[in-house]
């Protein structure tokens, strides 16, 4: 008598279903994500990436006001050190220096937008 057990057959599993993709393009090749970004880091790239904000040339044309406008609609929980952030790694300076010294500037160009966007929706 042989010691050979006999296989069991192995099941046939259905593929997982796929993930939908994310709100925003993938950053295309060549292009950094924006969790490599100075001043960035992945909490913030998927706050963004949730906005639909995916690649730094975005950033830049929206500007730091408004991309994290953008990002407080979809995620309330993002703070101000987001917005120092953005700016930061739109100019190249570090957080920090932008929530010392461009706070009160990046304050105002932010209640200016929210009391815009405000107005537009009552109309």
């Amino acid at each position: 008598m042989s010691n050979v057990r006999p296989q069991k057959e192995k099941a046939v599993s259905e593929p997982a279903p796929k993930k939908p993709p994310p709100s925003g393009a993938a950053p295309k090749r060549g292009e950094v994500s924006l969790a490599k970004v100075a001043n960035l880091g992945p909490k913030s790239a998927q706050f963004m990436e949730r906005a639909g904000i995916t690649t730094i040339e975005q950033l830049k044309h929206l500007g730091s006001v408004r991309a994290y406008s953008m990002v407080k609609q979809v995620e309330p929980k993002a703070s101000l050190n987001l917005l120092w952030a953005i700016e930061g790694a739109i100019t190249g300076i570090h957080w920090q220096e932008v929530a010392k010294d461009h706070r009160t500037s990046l304050l105002l160009a932010l209640e200016t937008h929210e009391k815009f966007k405000r107005s537009k929706a009552s109309e």
